[in-house]
């Protein structure tokens, strides 16, 4: 079904795959071969380097939504703002509900549109359209790139490179300022056959993450989808794979296009969008997954990950192994915290499920909505437990499904059919009941992530599936069924795209700013506190630490509840880590306190006593440490921290509570450890066997000339555990990183290095 080679590959006149043994001989250069890619051209493009070694990428467009764009704004505004330099929208469909916190969401709706009027930009209301959907209809554009403030900012489908990152990546953009990588790797993506009857994009897509997220394969790549199979796929099956791509932690994507994208955007009114995009007659890529869609199966990613993934026929067939695989894992991702068993979940031999849902940039597609339609028409979901609810993923989309008959047919079955929204897929809407387990068209199932909160108590679990599963599933009153299984005629009922329900709502400024238009400014939106420059001396306390092979952005800062706080970073600051380590705030706060005296040119020993004996040690070995040359903060260690959101509070959190530092074996995605190095905390890396470190929760690590090593580019950064009257050597890394970034690090964070 999937494989993965073992070398680069050359791809010749788009099928023709020879692998790179050292035996192939080929009429042009590897190099000449490797610029030949959709990816390198696209970069070439909108690289200002000169250099496409190291690149500076300008984008053409951004995109945020309301759990991210306060921040953005505020951020950018701290450092001098005048105007959006480029297209920038800003969409609400994560805080839309303004269901809790008092008036705190709407208020961040007024901030976005009275920013949109005031430098500039596109001001899309709550429950028009998820973010990457409106992107999807109106943005995108062949050859062209767009930044977004979500993880899962992918348009490649639509030949559009399309990047997630966190928000001070776009910050830089609006102020001219460029993103700055190294060339990617770029991985083809070679899709073969035809996807058989009742096979989805999530089937197709939890394969590829299945195959490709536990060894790296396309870490931080380009994933480069090409191959016969690419035209055998309609562009919202293009799509609904595409948007995916995330949960491989690639960088990004980018398709070769053809007549069904050409069409998708005659469709939405913007045919002089499209591009033809194909890789060149010989093309060298630094590897290849080969996938056969004709092979394909309907698959499922069981809890508490998109890679834990099953076809639903082995789940069925092997319900009590798989069940127990589960509640293994359980024990690492919740800690022990509540019990966790699945057994109730085998009714008279079958895997029952409570909760059906399809939501979302993944989920919410025309498409998918009308096969799920098509599967319950004349069937119903009964009157237990099973619910099912369906969230077309913007209104357009919605008001198709009334005018051709999808809507009453879902509505009829028992579904509940919702507006636009992503509360599904982060905690934020449809938490089912404690113990319950939930099948969803989304993007995500890490622990917690479906809303249930583990501090409490509770736990739910979150399985991910295609839609058509989910519809056959629901169509079987909650016995989990793959859409294989019924003889379905699917309609494939005509799209047809109505402009004008945006154009009588959503603000367009057209690119013209209004600097007289004043910022509405609600009582939570608070601005970000001082951040103090980098020490030449730091003393850190180890104040958590993580064991777990990777530690998703939820648990460094939840989703959900926490969303009415993101426009106030002391505020939601208080929620870090609550899910993993409840104490890890209140340990942080104390460690401050001597931080916090040292910039009130205090004593830090007065305010923190704890930290006396440090001092004694530190200044017995090193002389000259002391007042004006040392800072003290708090520092985590995670194995692998950072995989999933591009939130880039699951940094600015740890960073205003007083985080100097992360400490890890190796950081899961790029746009984690750009996050912490935009809020001024160092990235160290230990090559330290995360079972028997050095150093542990409570321990001191004192890190002297810590400002030189970083200004010097040191390759390795000498530290020193305090135990008693002794300090014990380690050793960190800071891997590779630009002179922007080590000046950011110096300066304390981007917003004082945008004071500089």
């Amino acid at each position: 079904m999937v494989k993965l080679y073992e070398n680069g590959v050359y791809l010749v006149d788009g099928t023709i795959i020879v692998e790179d043994n050292g035996q192939a001989q080929m009429p042009i250069s590897k190099e000449e071969a490797t610029k030949n890619t959709i990816a390198y051209g696209i970069l070439e493009a909108h690289n200002t380097s000169g250099n496409m070694d190291n690149l500076q990428i300008k984008f053409d467009k951004m995109t945020s939504h309301d759990i991210t764009f306060v921040g953005i704004i505020q951020t950018a505004r701290a450092s001098g703002l005048e105007k959006f330099p480029i297209p920038y929208v800003l969409t609400n469909c994560h805080n839309s509900l303004c269901a809790v916190g008092g008036t705190i969401n709407e208020d961040d709706h007024m901030f976005g549109l009275s920013c949109a009027k005031k430098y500039g930009g596109v001001y899309v209301p709550p429950h028009q359209a998820v973010i990457h959907q409106y992107a999807r209809e109106m943005l995108a554009a062949g050859g062209k790139m767009i930044l977004g403030s979500d993880s899962h900012t992918r348009y490649g489908a639509l030949g559009t490179m399309a990047m997630g990152e966190g928000g001070p990546e776009l910050v830089k953009q609006l102020l001219c300022q460029t993103y700055d990588i190294k060339r990617p790797k770029v991985i083809a993506i070679y899709l073969d056959g035809e996807a058989p009857k009742g096979v989805g994009p999530q089937d197709v897509a939890l394969a590829l993450i299945g195959a490709t997220f536990k060894n790296g394969y396309v870490n931080n790549s380009v994933m480069e989808f090409v191959g016969p199979g690419v035209s055998k796929l309609s562009a919202d099956f293009r799509i609904g794979v595409d948007v995916m791509t995330t949960e491989t932690t690639c960088l990004s994507s980018i398709w070769r296009t053809d007549a069904e994208i050409e069409e998708f955007y005659a469709i939405h009114g913007r045919l002089g969008d499209y591009k033809e995009l194909n890789p060149g007659p010989v093309t060298y890529y630094d590897g290849m997954v080969y996938l056969n869609l004709s092979e394909m199966k309907p698959m499922i990613a069981m809890p508490f990950h998109p890679s834990n993934t099953y076809t639903i026929e082995e789940v069925n067939a092997n319900l009590e192994d798989v069940l127990h695989d589960v509640e293994k894992r359980a024990l690492v991702s919740l800690d022990g915290a509540v019990d966790y068993s699945l057994q109730d979940k085998i009714v008279n031999g079958k895997f029952y499920v409570e909760q059906g849902i399809i939501a979302g940039c993944a989920g919410g597609g025309y498409e998918n909505i009308c096969a799920a339609a098509d599967i319950i028409k004349g069937k119903y979901i009964g009157a237990d437990e099973f619910t099912f609810s369906v969230y077309p993923a913007s209104t357009p989309i919605y008001m198709e499904l009334i005018k051709n008959g999808a809507a009453q047919t879902l509505l009829q079955s028992g579904a509940i059919l919702k507006t636009a929204f992503c509360g599904p897929c982060f905690g934020a809407g449809d938490t089912p009941a404690n113990n319950a387990f939930s099948i969803r068209h989304s993007t995500r199932n890490f622990p917690n992530r479906e809303g249930s909160k583990l501090q409490n108590g509770q736990i739910s679990s979150v399985a991910l599936m295609d839609a058509r599963s989910i519809a056959a599933t629901a169509a079987n009153k909650g016995f989990l069924t793959p859409a294989t299984d019924y003889d379905t005629e699917y309609s494939g009922k005509k799209y047809t795209f109505d402009s004008k329900i945006y154009e009588n709502r959503v603000f367009d400024s057209k690119g013209v700013a209004n600097p007289d238009v004043e910022i509405k400014m609600g009582p939570n939106i608070k601005d970000w506190p001082a951040m103090s420059p980098l020490p030449q001396n730091l003393i850190l306390k180890v104040v958590s630490e993580i064991h777990d092979p990777v530690t998703t952005t939820d648990e460094l800062i939840p989703s959900g509840e926490t969303s009415s706080y993101r426009s106030n970073p002391l505020g939601l600051a208080e929620f870090a880590l609550s899910r993993k380590d409840p104490a890890y705030v209140g340990r942080a706060k104390e460690v401050q306190k001597a931080q916090k005296a040292i910039e009130a040119d205090t004593c830090p020993v007065e305010a923190f006593p704890e930290l006396k004996p440090v001092m004694e040690t530190i200044c017995s070995k090193f002389e000259g440490v002391g007042k004006g040359n040392v800072g003290v903060g708090s520092t985590i260690f995670a194995v692998k921290p950072g995989d999933g959101s591009a939130r880039e509070q699951a940094a600015s959190c740890q960073k205003v509570l007083g985080g100097w530092a992360n400490i890890a074996n190796e950081y899961a995605t790029k746009r984690y450890r750009s996050n912490l190095i935009n809020w001024g905390m160092l990235p160290f890396l230990t090559d330290e066997d995360h079972e028997a470190l050095s150093f542990k929760n409570g321990d001191y690590i004192f890190v002297p000339d810590v400002r030189d090593a970083v200004a010097n580019k040191d390759a390795v950064i000498k530290a020193y555990v305090v135990d008693g009257a002794d300090m014990r050597e380690v050793e960190f890394r800071l891997g590779e990183m630009t002179d922007d970034e080590r000046e950011i690090i110096l300066k304390g964070c981007l917003i004082n290095y945008n004071r500089r």
